[in-house]
């Protein structure tokens, strides 16, 4: 009886290797992009969202975007004056490090440095990130906007999050249906470092911390053959 090809070992040796295939993609497409575009921005990202960047990415419909592998984006343009794929190049490889993409277009400089310069987003914070201002929870009821100016929709927290409220270390409990705190419950302060109890508690209030924002940190020109810095960005 023939053996069946189900239970046929391949050897690891014969199959290739998905992630140098999609480097060389990734190589390739850079210098194909550099070969269709006038202007070539290395941006930087500050509270990255994949969400807010597919926004991005529409805007510039008619351009391309690469947040890739930063070694292959810059070994794509070029690393040294005698590697570069376009004059300049290296210049603008140099600056290819750290969370950065890379925004090959054709519109004018000035109208994407206007574009970024007005872009951000609000979103709830990530553990690790620092808090942008404190954040009390009074004594007494605790209601959904906890710490925030009262609103006329505001309402009290349903008693079955009081459980996860205490889980996530604010010292509730529970008086006649209603979730209580005997005294004023400091859930952050500004400039701490956030953990992940700390970030649960924020996005169950409806408090935003993380801007995402995205800086432009150069660009190189064809019409010039050079490379204009524009500024850098802190990390978080």
């Amino acid at each position: 009886m023939p053996k069946s090809k189900r239970a046929k070992v391949v050897h690891l040796t014969k199959v290739a290797k998905k992630d140098k295939d999609d480097k060389t993609r990734l190589f390739t497409a850079i210098r194909t992009a550099s070969d269709e575009h006038s202007h070539i921005f290395v941006f930087s990202v500050s509270h990255m969202r994949n969400t807010y960047l597919k926004d991005v990415r529409t805007h510039f419909s008619d351009s391309r975007i690469f947040f890739g592998k930063t070694k292959v984006m810059a070994k794509a343009l070029g690393l040294s004056a005698e590697e570069e794929y376009q004059p300049g190049l290296h210049k603008l490889a140099d600056m290819v490090e750290g969370i950065v993409g890379l925004l090959f277009t054709n519109r004018d400089a000035k109208e994407v440095l206007e574009y970024f310069d007005t872009y951000s987003e609000m979103d709830f914070a990530r553990a690790g990130t620092r808090a942008t201002r404190d954040v009390v929870v009074p004594a007494g009821i605790v209601y959904s906007r906890a710490g925030e100016v009262s609103i006329e929709d505001d309402v009290p927290v349903g008693h079955s999050v009081e459980v996860t409220l205490r889980k996530w270390g604010m010292p509730t409990k529970l008086e006649k249906g209603k979730v209580m705190l005997d005294s004023d419950y400091t859930l952050c302060r500004e400039d701490q470092l956030l953990n992940s109890n700390q970030t649960a508690l924020l996005k169950l209030f409806g408090i935003v911390m993380a801007e995402f924002r995205v800086k432009i940190e150069g660009y190189w020109s064809r019409e010039s053959q050079d490379v204009t810095k524009v500024g850098a960005m802190d990390e978080d």
